[in-house]
């Protein structure tokens, strides 16, 4: 068993006492010393899908026809990534979620329940339009014109005669990144659903962008939990060895 799966398995213990109305102290010495051994002696780092930059999306898209397959999986990736959406935040989202800004700048999308929300609240992100090949929203607007979606689910399965479905699953989301890595000639091993908003954080943050604004764009809760992805962004942009004349 992997320690990260002891983890969560003695979380959802915690859990299940408190809901029992029992305590179970995570943090008495006789669990956090027996924990401490086991992450010294078997402990590894978390492996980590690779974030999906900019110039990866722009190969990932730029495997996608104007078929139906290909007009979806391009909305989905510029969506995916533009938003830096969860995989449930992606497959969610309906066509009743959006709203053009009144100023022409892109769109308003408004997120009803998502990892960072779980009473429901709704959280409301901006779309900006580009105006270039990759823009976003011309990517989610010639998608629907094709499948001719006007209500409902924004992002929908295929069937092998290009018949338009139901609401993808979170897991199809992955499955596109994979498959649009592997036939750009990438590495599909590396990739997964979680890349495309791994991918934006680290790309904001190559791009020299504020802390607060990569954070609003994300929605992560903290900063400490998005500074991973600012680590790998800024890792060659300000790299002393780089600059001291080596």
């Amino acid at each position: 068993m992997k320690v990260s799966t002891l983890g969560r398995r003695l979380a959802a213990i915690a859990i299940g006492h408190r809901m029992a109305g029992h305590q179970l102290d995570m943090k008495h010495p006789a669990i956090a010393a027996v924990l401490k051994g086991i992450r010294r002696q078997h402990g590894s780092a978390q492996r980590q899908a690779a974030p999906a930059t900019v110039d990866v999306v722009k190969a990932m898209v730029g495997t996608c026809r104007s078929d139906l397959v290909g007009l979806r999986d391009r909305a989905l990736l510029l969506l995916g990534f533009a938003d830096a959406f969860r995989r449930a935040e992606l497959v969610a989202l309906r066509v009743e979620n959006l709203a053009e800004d009144a100023s022409g700048g892109g769109l308003r999308v408004t997120i009803r329940r998502s990892k960072g929300d779980q009473v429901g609240e709704g959280q409301v992100v901006g779309i900006a339009g580009t105006g270039t090949a990759t823009c976003p929203v011309a990517a989610l607007a010639a998608w629907r014109q094709a499948a001719g979606i006007e209500t409902g689910p924004l992002l929908r399965s295929l069937d092998r005669h290009g018949r338009v479905g139901d609401s993808l699953s979170d897991k199809a989301v992955a499955l596109v990144v994979k498959r649009r890595a592997e036939v750009a000639g990438l590495d599909p091993a590396m990739f997964a659903g979680h890349s495309l908003r791994a991918g934006l954080a680290t790309s904001a943050a190559a791009h020299g962008l504020e802390e607060r604004d990569i954070q609003r764009q994300t929605r992560h809760r903290s900063v400490a939990m998005l500074q991973r992805y600012i680590r790998d962004g800024e890792l060659f942009r300000a790299n002393v060895s780089g600059r001291i004349g080596l």
